[in-house]
Formats: structure tokens, sequence, C-alpha cells
């Protein structure tokens, strides 16, 4: 048991065990309307669209959290924006503002020599190196994602599976929409200090998708990716410790795990139930 408890003796560890355990009920009240509303892709770019933000604030001596919320807004609007024009699916919009403003963090960090963060962790983040102001902060903004995700439902639901009668029952889609969004830069800004802009859709999509193979409404997958995001951080930081292996990377990594494992078992459980439904017919239709 030792070899169980060890890493959690340490007060770094365990200000990452928190840490992981926020991200992960903040992960799953926004990456559950993710991957119903098929908005991965929107939310890797979204990720690393904030990197010119984070450059900017830097440079001028604000606060980074400031920049990259400004720099996904900009993001999520300028997608809009060229959504709208016609001929433009979402995809193109998504596509275009993620080259181009992934390209304009990486020029603006390539000329500012004095630029101090390092890509390495802004890509991957660093959970072990998580104070006390990251999870107050990781705490006020899991407690406004699982609000609207609990006060939006209804809209949220309509929107994600039926747009034109979220018109017709007065739900005001657009709005509904663009609330979601703001879940998602809310999520992205709130993890990419701990988890990395990269590694954050990890845990944003892969618990949710995973619950989602279980077929169940949108709270109970909500609950369900919340567990297995914290089974993700605990499995992670425990290997991470007696490996030697980046926390960040590891953690994401099992939460991906997670989800090919549950597909394996979910294939081989409906061959079993095939085999022993057809089995018994083999006799009867052989006489």
């Amino acid at each position: 048991m030792e070899w169980l408890l060890d890493p959690f003796t340490v007060s770094f560890v365990r200000r990452a065990l928190v840490a992981g355990l926020l991200v992960s009920v903040l992960c799953a009240a926004v990456g559950s309307w993710v991957v119903v509303r098929g908005m991965a892709f929107l939310s890797e770019a979204v990720s690393h669209g904030i990197l010119p933000g984070v450059a900017i604030a830097y440079l001028a001596g604000v606060n980074v959290v400031l920049g990259a919320a400004a720099s996904a807004v900009v993001m999520v609007l300028g997608v809009s924006w060229v959504t709208r024009r016609r001929g433009f699916t979402a995809d193109t919009g998504i596509a275009l503002l993620f080259v181009g403003m992934l390209a304009l963090g990486v020029v603006i960090v390539s000329r500012a020599r004095s630029f101090a963060v390092d890509l390495t962790a802004f890509l991957f983040g660093d959970v072990l190196s998580a104070t006390t102001a990251d999870l107050v902060w990781l705490a006020v903004a899991t407690c406004v994602a699982v609000a609207l995700a609990l006060l939006c439902h209804r809209p949220f639901t309509a929107l994600a599976f039926d747009e034109s009668k979220a018109v017709t029952l007065g739900m005001r889609p657009r709005l509904a929409h663009l609330l979601m969004l703001g879940t998602v830069v809310l999520a992205v800004v709130a993890s990419f200090r701990i988890v990395g802009t990269l590694l954050v859709l990890g845990l944003l999509v892969a618990p949710s998708a995973t619950a989602a193979l279980a077929r169940r409404s949108i709270l109970p997958t909500m609950l369900l990716a919340a567990a297995l995001g914290w089974s993700a951080v605990v499995v992670g930081l425990l290997v991470s410790w007696h490996a030697d292996t980046a926390a960040g990377a590891t953690i994401a990594g099992i939460a991906v795990v997670q989800f090919f494992v549950a597909v394996a078992v979910a294939k081989l459980s409906r061959a079993v139930r095939w085999r022993a439904s057809v089995g018994p017919a083999a006799p009867s239709a052989a006489a």
C-alpha cells in the first residue's frame, strides 16, 4: 500500500490531485455538450488559439489568463464571422482561425527574445506546479460551468438534438450556442495553466466520449465523465510518480486509453450476447 499512498504525502502532489479533480469536473460539465454537439474540433482550435493572447499579455505585463480569455473570444467571434459568409462551413472557419491564431502566436514568441514562458509548459502544462491561487481559480470556474450546465440544461439539450424545435419552443438557440461556446472558452482558459492547451482537450473530450458510450442522458453522462476523469487523474499521478513521466501527459493519455478500453469491452460484450442469442437456435436449425 505504500506505493499507492506515498506520492500523496507530498504537498505538491496533493495540490496536483485537487487541481486534477477540479479540472475533471469542469471538463465533464463542458465536455458532455462538446461531444453531443460535435464541437471537439472547435474546442481544439480554441485551446491552440489562445497562444497569441498569452504571448501579448506576458509582454505587456498583464495577467496571461486575461490574454488567453481575450484571444479565445477573438477566436470564437472570428469563426462565427467566417461561418456566416456564404458558401463556407463551420469547419472552414475553424481551420482558418486555428492556423492563423496559432501561427500568430508562434511568430510573436519567436520574435520576443524576452518571452520567458516555455512553449512546452504552455502546450503540455505542469499540473505538479499548481498553486493555491490556481486551485481557487479552478474552483470558481468549475462552479460557474456546473451552474451554467444545470441552468441551461433544457436549451442546451434542445440545441444539441433539434435546433429547429428549439426555435419553435422559443429557447433562443443562438444565445444557447453562444453560452455553450462560452463554457468551452471558460474550460480551456481555466485549465491551460494546469494541463496545457494540447492536453486540456484530452480531459475535455475523452471522459465525456467514454461516458457517452453508455448512451445515457446528459446529466448521468456528466457524472460518469467526472468519475472517469477522477480515475485518470489518480492513476496518472501514480504512474507519473513511479515511472517518472510527465504528469499532465500521463493523465490525458490514460483518459484516452479509457475510451478505447470501453470501446473494446462494448464490442466484446455485444459479441458475447450475439453468440448467446444464436447459440440455442443452432441445434434446432440443424434438426
